[in-house]
């Protein structure tokens, strides 16, 4: 049973969080159980978990703010182990680091800057670049796929679904309205010009085939006519 003084922390750090929210972060309380916050970090642009979305909780003890709250995450993201409690100075990992002056936006502000960070900790994963980036492309739809994730953030949802919408709608725009396969084919109206150009006869193939090219039988008929002429005055003698 938590503490009245811990209920009333957690409301008013509730309320701060909705009237000045912090950049990249969305935090909410579970309905039925306040101790039980659910957060969604948002990776940083010119990092490699940029266009991702990180699922996560919180789960903060009766007497909180004097101890530390525990953290996981859910969403696979390539910098930590999913539903593993995270090290952290602001964990319960480290309690004697703990400092009651610290509120959830300090979390999660912290927590977000650690993941953008390379260094070790109990918890965390060595993946590449490649992979990283991968997983924030696909951490939406992992998210939505989990009920609990729909019903606290809707706004996220809502997101997911717009741009399943638009990229469906450019795959339309992209797609061309005749198969591929017909467009390689050629065109039927260049196939008698090829073949009357295979038909044309070479004048080797017109003497192959009994032909003699003009310019040939043009000389034998002028020699023939010069032949006449000259032979007129013998034959009048």
């Amino acid at each position: 049973m938590a503490e009245k003084s811990c209920i009333k922390r957690l409301q008013k750090e509730f309320r701060d969080l909705c009237k000045e929210p912090v950049s990249h972060v969305v935090a909410r309380p579970s309905p039925s159980n306040i101790l039980e916050w659910h957060y969604v970090l948002e990776g940083s642009k010119g990092t490699p978990f940029a266009g991702g979305y990180y699922y996560g909780k919180i789960k903060f003890p009766p007497e909180y703010p004097y101890k530390p709250p525990g953290i996981t995450m859910i969403t696979p993201n390539g910098r930590f182990m999913t539903q593993k409690k995270i090290c952290l100075s602001m964990s319960d990992f480290h309690p004697e680091s703990w400092n009651p002056m610290w509120s959830v936006s300090s979390i999660l502000t912290g927590l977000l800057s650690f993941m953008m960070d390379n260094s070790p900790t109990t918890g965390s994963v060595d993946t590449t670049v490649a992979e990283k980036e991968l997983l924030a492309k696909n951490s939406l739809a992992f998210n939505c796929k989990n009920p609990t994730f729909r019903k606290l953030f809707p706004e996220y949802v809502e997101k997911y679904n717009q741009q399943q919408n638009s990229e469906h709608l450019v795959s339309e725009q992209v797609s061309p309205n005749v198969p591929q396969e017909d467009q390689s084919k050629p065109k039927l109206e260049n196939k008698p010009l090829i073949e009357d150009a295979k038909r044309i006869d070479t004048p080797k193939d017109l003497e192959r085939n009994g032909k003699q090219p003009f310019s040939t039988w043009m000389l034998l008929l002028l020699f023939s006519i010069f032949g006449i002429v000259m032979a007129l005055p013998l034959l009048q003698l």
